[in-house]
């Protein structure tokens, strides 16, 4: 069986990218009752546009409904669900067990997916969800392959999905504190601020004597660096000190394995993130796919086409057990930076010539590569023209398109990126 690739679709231009770069699935969040209600544009007019063009291409679409509601919002879910059922689409994923048993009463024919919300961890758990009715379980990223498996045995007639790519909670997923505490915006509400991610001073307080400080002396704090004199306590087990600011999840070369331990679809995190990232993970991912299925080994050089999208590093997270910890975490040589950036989409094409949509700075002798769904090659720009047919030396970003000549004819979807060495990088 062809493992299922799973991209996100944070909105509809972004669903047919991920479509034409390979996904055999997407998903997208209805904008009040799933994780993503913030630059969310799936509206029922939306959404039911979205779901006919992925079901015309032979694609499946899946809409999330994954917060945990409140009761004041318990009615206005139960009629949204019913409005979106009618759209057909191929099956809900949602969290909360009342929503999802009344999802399964009153809309038997689309099939409902147990969100990581609900933070599956074992094989009773995954069992009680398939007597009631659940279709598939989307695994907690606090997984180790070895339970993964165990949960397959136990429970034969689930699907598994895992997700293999992206940012990573530094709770139980979705169960985060951080932003709402903050700034008062509930992260399983859709509305997190990713408090996790902004910066934080580390503060040794040995020898301090204020009120202020008296409960922390001896020990180490955080202070996020916008709020001075607000201190939390680091705790250390005996397993180390982990916080904050995870590395993101990337499991590319671990997904024969997966597969082994019964996963049927692999799962990228990243509604928000840019057109760019969402094709060349989502490409990478298909290639490593299709290398699996037709019995070639992994391809190392998959691994430099994903460091070339945004990341703060990777690690295998808890898919490698802790017999085995010295290979779980790898460090990326771009640390919160990346190879190449996103130079533009190409939006039109004539003779020698293509369109891009700027995104960041183009120069006039840069190199760049082109990516499409077919192709792939790099080239130095050596001429660029405004609309008007002016001779033009940069572009800026958000600035509207411009001409780069080209000796090949641009295809649909295709995209532009900007090679730089890391110091470049890290002044973008």
């Amino acid at each position: 069986m062809v493992p299922e690739l799973l991209s996100p679709a944070g909105s509809p231009e972004k669903l047919k990218y991920a479509l034409a770069y390979g996904a055999d699935a997407v998903y997208a969040g209805i904008p009040k009752f799933s994780l993503r209600a913030r630059e969310n544009p799936f509206k029922n007019d939306l959404l039911e546009d979205a779901i006919a063009y992925t079901q015309k291409m032979g694609k499946k679409f899946y809409v999330t409904a994954n917060i945990l509601p409140p009761n004041r919002k318990i009615e206005s879910f139960k009629k949204s669900l019913a409005q979106h059922a009618a759209l057909g689409p191929d099956g809900f994923i949602m969290a909360d067990p009342g929503m999802i048993k009344f999802a399964i009463k009153e809309f038997p024919e689309i099939p409902v997916h147990l969100s990581v919300q609900s933070n599956t961890m074992n094989w009773v758990t995954a069992e009680f969800w398939y007597n009631l009715g659940v279709k598939r379980i989307i695994l907690s990223r606090e997984l180790s392959l070895e339970e993964i498996q165990e949960i397959n045995h136990r429970v034969p007639g689930m699907e598994l999905e895992a997700f293999v790519h992206g940012s990573i909670c530094i709770a139980y997923s979705g169960r985060c504190l951080l932003s709402n505490y903050f700034n008062h915006r509930d992260a399983n509400q859709g509305t997190c601020t990713n408090s996790c991610r902004w910066e934080f001073k580390v503060h040794e307080e040995e020898g301090k004597d204020t009120e202020q400080y008296k409960p922390l002396k001896g020990q180490y704090a955080i202070e996020e660096t916008q709020r001075d004199g607000e201190m939390m306590p680091i705790d250390e087990d005996e397993h180390g000190t982990y916080i904050m600011n995870s590395k993101d999840l990337r499991a590319v070369e671990f997904l024969k394995p997966l597969q082994d331990a019964g996963v049927i679809s692999f799962k990228i995190e990243g509604r928000s993130k840019s057109i760019y990232y969402l094709a060349l993970v989502t490409r990478t991912y298909r290639k490593a796919i299709s290398d699996l299925t037709e019995g070639r080994s992994f391809n190392p050089n998959l691994l430099g086409e994903i460091d070339k999208t945004a990341n703060r590093g990777f690690t295998s997270a808890f898919l490698i057990s802790a017999a085995n910890r010295d290979t779980e975490r790898f460090d990326s040589p771009q640390v919160e930076n990346q190879a190449q950036i996103f130079g533009g989409q190409i939006v039109n094409e004539r003779p020698g010539w293509m369109e891009v949509e700027v995104k960041n700075r183009i120069e006039l002798g840069a190199e760049v590569e082109y990516i499409s769904p077919v192709a792939q090659y790099k080239f130095t720009i050596d001429a660029m023209e405004t609309k008007a047919g002016e001779k033009a030396t940069v572009a800026h970003g958000g600035n509207g398109t411009i001409w780069i000549k080209t000796e090949r004819q641009a295809e649909p979807f295709a995209l532009l990126s900007i090679l730089q060495n890391v110091e470049t990088a890290e002044s973008a």
